[in-house]
């Protein structure tokens, strides 16, 4: 089930197109990003090797901005850790405030090279935070962590683990054949909203729902998507591709009453108008394919347009009038119309490539403050996008346009 994040590059065969001066509306500011955190370039353009510290990252696959001031949350994934800065940071390289998941900032390896425990993460992904309390996806030891307050010093252990009964739990759906209401299988996207919990359990492709956030270790969730009950976990629900099933659901947001999820695998966004109340409701409609039936890449085309998606990791709701979304495989961002959204809508901004018909990891040349490679997780706080730039091993703050 794991998913690479090696750049894609075209084959010889592949036409070649030049770069020109975008024709699409930009979704964030032209200058590029305001702050970039991680992406350290040495001599001749070439990456430096990434060893763990206080300001460097490696895949990182989430990134949350708790408030304007703060704190941001940061899954250096590669690292199996979260770095956590206690204010915005303002300034490029700053180094984070405290770590998660290690003993310090030099330290790295998938739950410490010790057992799972409390205070320890393996393949971080998913970051979402309201109310005081942060949720983040553990992704390869199946487990959703809890922290009722946010954390504030390094080490912290987390207060609640869901998907286990308890914090030395780490085998998918429980060492279970069949999952369950109260387990996960490589959990990778997470979202708080109206004290709801919803979670993409995507090894069981599907979306599990907590009518409430969770205090006690192991709490069954209270509904489903993806499939029409707890007990399975079959691709597109054991059926062709349709809108009650999915495949490699990833990122969801929640923007105006309406839940969308990246489904990556199928190449869409599934979206539900309004959260729903029965298991394995249909999805109103998809995003990224012409109907809830189409499944391929770029619908079937090399090149994409501003209609079509490639792998879609992250979703987010920005600025009350905007869902953005991380067309992975294609190394852009793109800018919908909330208001507008419907059957195969088409994007109306653009960031990351010149024009819609353009891909290519940092558009087939060195990393740049505008460029991107991979974007993996984002998340909207006011006008500011915070985007994990996964291939570049960076984390992009980057205000929209004005």
């Amino acid at each position: 089930m794991r998913v690479s994040l090696s750049p894609q590059r075209p084959s010889a065969s592949a036409p070649h197109r030049d770069a020109g001066s975008s024709s699409a509306p930009p979704l964030l500011a032209l200058g590029g990003a305001r702050v970039i955190l991680g992406g350290h370039m040495g001599a001749q353009g070439l990456a430096e090797p990434v060893v763990p510290s206080a300001a460097s990252l490696f895949g990182p696959r989430a990134a949350y901005l708790a408030g304007p001031a703060g704190p941001l949350f940061v899954s250096d994934t590669g690292h199996h850790r979260l770095l956590v800065w206690s204010r915005a940071p303002e300034a490029d390289q700053t180094p984070a405030d405290f770590v998660l998941g290690q003993p310090d900032f030099s330290r790295e390896g998938r739950n410490a090279k010790a057992e799972a425990n409390a205070a320890t993460l393996n393949v971080p992904t998913g970051i979402a935070a309201a109310d005081g309390v942060l949720a983040v996806a553990d992704a390869w030891n199946h487990r959703i962590l809890l922290w009722h307050g946010l954390p504030s010093r390094s080490n912290q252990p987390a207060d609640i683990v869901l998907g286990q009964a308890d914090f030395a739990g780490c085998l998918p759906n429980r060492g279970k054949e069949l999952p369950g209401a109260d387990t996960l299988n490589w959990c990778y996207g997470v979202a708080l909203s109206e004290k709801r919990l919803l979670v993409a359990d995507t090894g069981n492709r599907r979306i599990l729902v907590w009518n409430t956030i969770p205090t006690s270790h192991g709490a069954p969730a209270d509904l489903v998507l993806g499939q029409t009950d707890f007990v399975c976990r079959d691709e597109n629900a054991g059926l062709e591709a349709g809108p009650v099933g999915m495949r490699w659901p990833h990122g969801i947001a929640l923007a105006g009453g309406a839940v969308v999820l990246a489904d990556a695998g199928n190449n869409r966004l599934m979206v539900w108008r309004r959260l729903p109340a029965v298991n394995g409701a249909p999805c109103d409609f998809v995003i990224g394919q012409a109907d809830c039936q189409g499944l391929d890449h770029n619908r079937a085309a090399y090149y994409p347009t501003d209609a079509s998606l490639n792998m879609p990791y992250g979703v987010a709701a920005f600025r009350g009038n905007t869902l953005v979304v991380a067309d992975t495989a294609n190394s852009r961002l793109l800018g919908f119309d909330s208001a507008g959204l419907g059957a195969g809508a088409s994007a109306i901004q653009l960031t990351g490539q010149q024009d819609f018909t353009d891909k290519g990891d940092n558009r087939w040349g060195q990393p740049l403050r505008d460029s991107l490679c991979w974007p993996y997780g984002i998340a909207a706080c006011g006008g500011t996008l915070v985007i994990a730039d996964s291939g570049n091993n960076r984390v992009l703050l980057w205000e929209a346009a004005s």
